[in-house]
C-alpha cells in the first residue's frame, strides 16, 4: 500500500487507511510505538490495560486453573 508523506506543522504525518484503523481497532487520539529498524518505520497499536481487557468475552475466557498448594515461599 502507498501513502504520502505530508507537511503537518513543523512536522511531516502520514494517513492511515481506513481499512487498517478498523483491522487495528484504531481511532483518533489512539497512541502508537514507532521504531525505525534499518531502512523501515514500523508503527504498532499501543495497548493499554483498559484496551486489553476490553477484548475478553464470554467465549475467549478461560475457566479458573488448579495450581495446586503452594510449593515455596508464595504469598497466597
Amino acid at each position: 500500500m502507498e501513502a504520502k508523506i505530508q507537511k503537518w506543522g513543523n512536522s511531516l504525518g502520514i494517513r492511515i487507511p481506513i481499512n487498517i484503523i478498523r483491522d487495528l481497532a484504531l481511532e483518533n487520539g489512539s497512541t502508537v510505538d514507532i521504531e525505525e529498524i534499518e531502512d523501515r518505520i514500523i508503527i504498532k497499536p499501543k495497548r493499554n490495560l483498559e484496551d486489553l481487557l476490553s477484548c475478553i468475552t464470554e467465549e475467549n475466557l478461560h475457566n479458573e486453573i488448579d495450581f495446586g498448594m503452594p510449593e515455596g515461599n508464595e504469598s497466597w
